[in-house]
């Protein structure tokens, strides 16, 4: 059991790392896009920020509510 346990963990850390340093390799290598200019131009790009944060937030706000169902459900199933 602690074997799975174990090689799980490895899998999980190994996916991690994979998905926050692809996005470096991308970075590196494109140049600008003209729409996010088009959007700083225009002043929206603080617009986009704001949106992308919000829902960032939300699914954060979601999680923790969540994980608190959760822990209540099993303390309820534990007695």
């Amino acid at each position: 059991m602690n074997r799975i346990k174990s090689a799980s963990k490895k899998i999980v850390r190994f996916w991690v790392l994979a998905l926050l340093l692809f996005p470096l390799n991308l970075l590196a290598q494109n140049p600008p896009a003209a729409m996010a200019d088009k959007f700083r131009a225009d002043g929206k790009i603080y617009i986009v920020i704001l949106v992308i944060i919000t829902i960032f937030i939300g699914i954060i706000v979601y999680l923790f509510s969540l994980e608190r169902k959760i822990k209540r459900l099993e303390r309820e199933h534990n007695k």
